[in-house]
């Protein structure tokens, strides 16, 4: 039997017991819980076999009552004594996408990312756009291109035009960025034509895992008017691996800043859903970024009825993403695009400067929140390497 040694400054400690499907070698993928530096399988120690899936879907389509019984048994298991066989040390198994993702949607909930870019882009204008305040503005992603930390991601290819050109041409992507995101999973589902208000919020979102939503942004400027992102966005949506339960962050929950003007009746609720979240971002292993999620205008539960209040259905693993976190100072900046404002001021990065991500460079955001008890808990990290684009796609014209 092994008795699990949980450091007191661990960010994987009983207060956070984050769910994951992982893969011993030689064996087929399962759920598994992560405490301290290990994983526990839970098919194994449970002997229910949801757990035994290769995604967490079966077990969150269960619903709230039964990830709270799980987690009080997970608890009780994970102070005594567990089967030696049940329990591999985190570097030594493979991590897979914890669920199978239904639909996604991204969000732009930031004020200070949405004034940044609004003064890039519209220099001589309002930077907020009429509909900002009153409603959490959103797009349709594609859920096919949600890829596990540690997948490389290829140079997306594209159309590209500058204002300085007459027509566009072909080729790689020259402005690579990232978006460094929180992301929210839908547990419990809901029929169409029904609508989740913002106080059932916890009722139907399962956990949260860290997001780097990667944009093409000279790719996205030529195809976004008048429909939107597409291909600029779809090319790849990174996830951590570790999905951390809503039940661990109570002594993270916040009021959002004040929202002026009132939101209408079917954005409003009686609970705070505002999140006490930092970010970190590093730039092939330097840190050049620390957004604050606590400075985010609009709350999950309001993105979430915002997605529903149309009738729209609410799917077992559908993941909604946060849109870029930025804080009002320069190195609280969650995207290049801003960080750099526009490539006119480049970062150092080591030895070298960057105003986008070049082949071979390595991102990776982690996040943190206050846990019970005065400790913090963790959401792991999601890292991505980009790689060169293909040759067939690479070729200008």
């Amino acid at each position: 039997m092994t008795v699990l040694d949980i450091p007191p400054d661990s960010l994987f400690g009983l207060e956070n017991l984050p769910y994951g499907v992982f893969q011993p070698r030689g064996s087929a993928p399962r759920v598994g819980v992560r405490v301290g530096d290990s994983v526990v399988d839970l098919a194994a120690e449970l002997g229910d076999a949801v757990f035994a899936e290769s995604t967490l879907n079966p077990f969150m389509a269960q619903g709230r009552g039964r990830w709270t019984e799980v987690r009080q048994q997970v608890t009780e298991l994970v102070r005594g004594d567990i089967t030696d066989t049940a329990v591999f040390a985190v570097d030594e198994v493979t991590m897979h996408l914890p669920v199978a993702v239904a639909d996604y949607v991204d969000f732009y909930a930031s004020e200070n990312h949405a004034t940044n870019l609004g003064r890039l882009f519209r220099p001589d204008s309002a930077p907020l756009m009429p509909n900002w305040k009153h409603l959490p503005v959103g797009y349709h992603g594609r859920s096919s291109t949600v890829i596990v930390s540690g997948t490389d991601v290829v140079r997306p290819c594209g159309q590209r035009k500058t204002p300085e050109t007459d027509s566009p041409v072909f080729g790689p992507s020259r402005r690579l960025d990232i978006e460094a995101e929180m992301g929210f999973i839908v547990g419990v589902p809901t029929q169409l034509g029904q609508t989740i208000a913002p106080d059932r919020f916890a009722e139907h979102v399962f956990g949260v895992v860290v997001v780097n939503d990667w944009s093409a942004r000279d790719i996205q400027a030529w195809e976004y008017v008048p429909l939107g992102p597409f291909l600029g966005k779809s090319f790849a949506t990174s996830i951590s691996p570790w999905v951390v339960p809503l039940d661990a962050l109570e002594a993270a929950r916040i009021d959002t800043p004040a929202q002026d003007p009132e939101p209408l009746p079917y954005l409003r609720g009686q609970e705070k859903w505002g999140l006490d979240i930092d970010l970190e971002v590093e730039w092939n292993g330097h840190v050049v970024s620390r957004p604050p999620y606590s400075q985010m205008y609009w709350s999950p539960a309001q993105m979430l009825a915002h997605i529903t209040i149309n009738g729209a259905t609410a799917s077992t693993g559908d993941l909604f993403a946060s849109g870029t976190v930025s804080g009002r100072e320069k190195n609280q900046r969650g995207a290049f695009i801003e960080l750099t404002w526009g490539g006119k001021e480049p970062v150092k990065v080591g030895n070298h400067t960057r105003t986008f991500v070049e082949d071979g460079d390595e991102i990776s955001i982690s996040a943190t929140a206050p846990g019970t008890n005065g400790t913090r808990i963790g959401f792991g990290e999601v890292r991505t390497r980009i790689l060169p684009a293909t040759a067939d796609g690479g070729q200008e014209e």
